[in-house]
């Protein structure tokens, strides 16, 4: 099949979350299925930045937007994975620092940057389409991208053959959605009328994920149990029954670790190489990090370690409250690497600093040193509120340090709760969002360790098939059904 991606993020050039490895990891897998996998994003800065190289088409590509008609500047690349990649870029779009700007959801123009990102995409189609060689599905991600069902539809109108072309919309976060003031619409090129009005309206204003969900051929979201989450009012952000009239059309599909990424074995950034078989060397990285970091060097104590955005949603709130309740009952030493909200980010700094060296907290922490923490760490903390897939957990999984998950959308999917006697189960997990929650479970994690079985767990752990074939293959399955 030919597969057209459209993404906001990619890794390693551009990286919010959890996106950014998706759109590397699952198109670098399709294109090792057999596939033809092109990319379109913006021409953000830190892509060039990095040393990849493009080239520009020579024609701009002439795009309308109600009363506006963008020259949009066409770039052709290829990544290291074989897969194409298409840059568009407008001047005043995306040739500024951030993707999504500071804050909540928005630069003021957010709506108008991302529609001119999915109209591109969605001309670009077309022009294959006129060609003969139409894509076979155009597969975007989360509100940004999610007009491109929309813009497909109206094309279709000019360029019946199309109509082949399919549609995928995947929801990493149902959080984000993209509403705008109901006046933004005609700068979208979207009319407001009998047709899109009940597909847009979003409480007096528009909400650009609705249209998507709406609209598009298909739509999945990144694990099982979030699938089901999202059509119920605790978890569906007020669009629980947009998504439940999906039916079948709505899919959840795990998300998988690209292990030529995460990988102890193979991986350049650790002090020492380890696997499953031979774990020793997790001692040397141990010993690294925390002299790395400014902990005490001591290889008994356990290691605890938190890697992600600080925010509600990650329950960042609850480790804060938690780590004083933590280092009161067991001996542990926690190192945490990430930023987001300031507030929260306070709490963090204050509980580090009054943990008499026992805590780290870095605030921007490398790639690399992300992976040195998996790498020297015990266990991982991951208290979130909710979690549409998490790839942290399994990251750690991958590195041999088990995680103390609350049981939640996607880590419920990828994780199995330890019995005991550690004869089944892949990580520790707690019911309730709270620091008591938190609590006993690392508390039992901690027992655990200090017991005979914890090497058994570890190999575990490290032998878990987390790789990206097996949902690429369900993508690839969806995508046949839509022909």
């Amino acid at each position: 099949m030919d597969i057209l991606f459209v993404t906001t993020e990619l890794a390693p050039f551009v990286k919010v979350g959890g996106l950014a490895d998706v759109s590397s990891a699952l198109t670098k897998t399709l294109k090792t299925l057999g596939h033809a996998v092109s990319v379109v994003l913006p021409r953000f800065p830190a892509l060039e930045a990095s040393g990849l190289l493009v080239a520009r088409r020579l024609t701009p590509l002439k795009i309308a937007l109600g009363e506006n008609t963008f020259d949009v500047t066409v770039y052709d690349g290829r990544l290291a994975s074989q897969v194409d990649l298409i840059l568009v870029d407008v001047p005043g779009l995306y040739d500024r620092e951030g993707v999504y700007g500071e804050g909540a959801e928005d630069y003021a123009d957010n709506a108008l940057r991302f529609a001119v990102l999915s109209r591109a995409a969605a001309e670009l189609a077309r022009q294959r389409a006129s060609q003969g060689r139409p894509f076979d599905v155009v597969h975007c991600h989360d509100w940004p991208t999610a007009l491109v069902p929309t813009y497909l539809k109206q094309l279709t109108g000019e360029t019946p053959a199309l109509a082949a072309t399919k549609s995928v919309l995947t929801i990493h976060n149902a959080a984000h959605q993209g509403v705008f003031p109901k006046d933004t619409l005609p700068t979208l090129g979207i009319a407001w009328d009998e047709f899109t009005v009940d597909k847009i309206e979003f409480y007096g204003g528009i909400n650009l994920l609705k249209l998507g969900i709406v609209t598009a051929d298909a739509v999945t979201t990144v694990s099982d149990t979030y699938a089901r989450a999202i059509q119920t009012d605790e978890c569906g952000e007020k669009l629980e029954g947009v998504l439940a009239a999906r039916g079948t059309s709505l899919l959840g599909i795990t998300n998988g670790v690209d292990y030529s990424v995460w990988n102890p074995a193979t991986d350049p950034q650790i002090a020492a190489r380890y696997d499953a078989e031979d774990w020793s060397n997790k001692v040397r990285c141990r010993g690294a990090l925390q002299k790395e970091v400014g902990l005490e060097l001591d290889p008994s104590v356990p290691l605890l370690g938190s890697v992600g955005r600080v925010f509600l949603q990650k329950g960042s709130d609850i480790l804060a409250a938690a780590i004083p309740k933590i280092l009161r009952s067991t001996d542990a030493q926690i190192v945490i690497a990430g930023d987001g909200d300031a507030s929260l980010m306070k709490k963090l700094e204050a509980a580090a600093a009054k943990s008499h060296g026992r805590v780290v907290y870095v605030h921007q922490a490398s790639e690399q040193l992300v992976h040195r923490i998996f790498a020297g760490i015990d266990m991982a903390l991951i208290p979130s509120r909710f979690e549409p897939c998490g790839l942290v957990q399994m990251y750690a999984q991958r590195y041999g340090a088990a995680p103390i998950a609350r049981a939640t959308g996607g880590l419920v999917d990828t994780i199995v709760d330890c019995d005991a006697k550690l004869e089944t189960g892949t990580g520790f997990l707690f019911d309730d969002e709270s620091v008591e929650g938190l609590l006993g479970a690392t508390e039992r994690a901690i027992a655990a360790k200090a017991g005979p079985r914890w090497p058994v767990l570890v190999r575990r752990l490290m032998r878990l098939d987390r790789g990206w074939e097996r949902p690429a293959r369900r993508y690839e399955h969806l995508y046949r059904s839509l022909k």
